[in-house]
């Protein structure tokens, strides 16, 4: 083996790594949604658990990064322990897959079919197929999918690249000697776990080992402990991810390692034993790519197998390494880890943006039931209220900002750019709630009280102003687009009804009924009540720009203003509904 041959083997290498993230990337981001529907799948079952870990690592091709993301989702509160400890047993067989891929660039055979399945043979067509997709589609999932097929074109190439330069340490003495060294099981765990932990990627080092295999001095003997040793290697990935956060995500981590280490430790231990006893003339013969990939199978799937129906036990070891403490231990509603997967980021993101609102309109109704009775711990939950919608949007609005600049596709970034809109209108929303609080407040301090007259009117005020954020929140959270079409027409009935109540009241004014304080009260209120109305229809032209897939909420507010006869009609309907006596 020459320098250059060196050269060559560090270029391959270099190709084969960058290929696999590459390729990793753009699946993880081309499958945005349906990442997103097997987390909403996702139960406390082992069997649904198990098949999660399964098929997301399918998908993205890595067991290190679909741990991390577990990791991120215990510590956010998206996923118990439990079921956490399901989708990494499931990420560890998922993770075999690439080993399968791999092992196609072993083919040997002259018959033409078999060789048209050899990644020489097709990834230059992939490679074309995927740098015309990349500079000449114009959306962004056609670009995704050309950077899938560049990034797998890049391994594959890599991977022969290395097989290539390898070759002749078949034919060096110093190589075989240094593979005896490997004959030893545990200096071949420990080498396969610190070549891994170095590159922090079981499915690379899995296919580093495939393309060295390829000389043919490599014997089931030395390969099977250095595949064990590769899959305790990759929780390095796991336990850095896990510095800083919560308990029950270091736990997650240690659970990954411990998974790991007792299932190398066990059927290694077998393994010595059976090979101890038993002469089994394979375990000296030389191993290839294929092999290498149904012993990685064979492996991963006798350890889920031997502690899946363990897991509580394993649970209860993680919690004794890492054991409860005093105090609170606060759960963080956003998790930066989430955004190595943006469209789970952006899941989480739309959870938190709920609650957010659920918060704002509960401080809303609170604050109007503040006119018709007082209660001190009423009034404080409402400032709470509007405490906590503060903390959402400085959250939610720095985490969504740092997520726009991560690789979204067009439909998620249409919806973060229509969150930041969202979560500024449930702030308002929650601000007025307090200055509502406020002018009943000053009713009490100075003795102000409405007519009955008055209190009748405004009571049909707070009803369309409670059934417009019920609109809202619903089209919101259950993305229901007949909800939201419904919020506009309502919005215009509420602008009518402040009118009216506002010319009702000079009235009163006029006549005597009523004092100028009262009215300034009143006109305070009716302001806050129309804003409030407002922030809805903002709201509902999100939900409904969000699924067009733009964000044009003044274009989608002038259309549906503009005087259609199914506008009309709700118009009417609402007016009915709460037209003053």
């Amino acid at each position: 083996m020459t320098f250059f041959d060196v050269l060559t083997l560090i270029g391959g290498l270099s190709l084969f790594l960058f290929g696999m993230n590459l390729m990793g990337d753009a699946l993880e981001k081309r499958a945005g949604q349906g990442l997103k529907n097997l987390l909403g799948k996702l139960t406390g079952s082992k069997a649904a658990g198990f098949l999660t870990g399964v098929g997301v690592t399918a998908v993205i091709q890595s067991s290190s990064a679909t741990t991390v993301m577990v990791v991120g989702f215990v510590n956010s509160g998206l996923m118990a322990l439990r079921q956490a400890i399901y989708v990494i047993m499931g990420a560890n067989v998922g993770t075999t897959v690439t080993a399968w891929i791999l092992s196609l660039s072993g083919i040997q055979s002259d018959n033409f079919f078999m060789q048209l399945l050899k990644p020489t043979s097709f990834t230059p067509i992939l490679a074309l197929v995927g740098v015309a997709l990349y500079m000449m589609g114009k959306s962004g999932k056609k670009k995704d999918t050309g950077l899938i097929l560049l990034g797998f074109a890049t391994l594959m190439f890599g991977m022969d690249t290395m097989s290539g330069a390898v070759a002749g340490l078949k034919d060096m003495e110093s190589f075989r000697e240094l593979l005896l060294v490997f004959t030893n099981p545990i200096l071949g765990v420990v080498a396969g776990a610190v070549l891994t932990a170095i590159i922090q990627s079981s499915s690379a080092s899995v296919g580093i080992l495939q393309a060295v295999s390829s000389t043919g001095q490599i014997t089931f003997g030395a390969a099977i402990p250095i595949i064990m040793g590769q899959n305790i290697g990759t929780c390095v990935t796991a336990l850095l991810s896990s510095i800083g956060t919560n308990r029950n995500a270091r736990r997650a981590a240690v659970v990954h390692l411990s998974f790991n280490i007792i299932g190398t430790v066990v059927w290694l231990t077998v393994f010595e034993v059976v090979r101890g006893l038993v002469d089994i003339p394979m375990l000296s013969g030389s191993i290839d790519q294929m092999g290498i990939a149904i012993v990685h199978s064979i492996f991963n799937i006798l350890c889920t197998a031997l502690l899946l129906p363990m897991t509580g036990l394993l649970e209860k070891l993680a919690c004794r390494i890492i054991p409860d403490h005093t105090g609170s231990d606060s759960v963080p509603e956003l998790d930066e880890r989430l955004m190595a997967t943006p469209a789970v980021a952006m899941e989480r993101c739309h959870e938190v943006t709920m609650k957010m609102g659920l918060t704002a309109v509960r401080a809303t109704r609170n604050a109007m039931k503040e006119l018709k009775t007082h209660e001190d711990r009423r009034a404080e939950s409402i400032r709470e209220d509007e405490q906590t919608a503060d903390r959402y949007e400085d959250e939610l609005g720095t985490y969504l900002v740092k997520l726009s600049g991560c690789h979204l596709n067009e439909q998620d970034r249409v919806e973060a750019a229509e969150l930041l809109h969202m979560i500024g209108d449930f702030e308002r929303i929650s601000d007025h709630a307090v200055n509502i609080l406020e002018s009943t407040e000053e009713l009490r301090s100075k003795g102000i009280t409405f007519t009955p007259t008055a209190m009748e009117e405004m009571k049909k005020m707070f009803g369309a102003v409670e059934e417009i954020m019920d609109l809202a929140l619903t089209s919101f959270i259950h993305t229901d687009l007949s909800a939201a079409a419904e919020v506009e027409p309502l919005e215009q009935v509420v602008d009518t009804l402040k009118e009216q109540l506002r010319s009702r009241h000079i009235l009163r004014l006029q006549e005597g009924r009523c004092s100028m304080e009262a009215g300034f009260v009143w006109a305070d209120l009716l302001t806050d009540l129309e804003r409030i109305a407002d922030h809805c229809s903002n709201i509902a032209g999100c939900v409904v720009q969000m699924q067009k897939s733009r964000l044009d909420i003044h274009g989608y507010l002038d259309g549906v203003r503009s005087g259609s006869d199914e506008f009309r009609q709700r118009y009417d309907f609402y007016a009915r509904k709460y037209a003053l006596v």
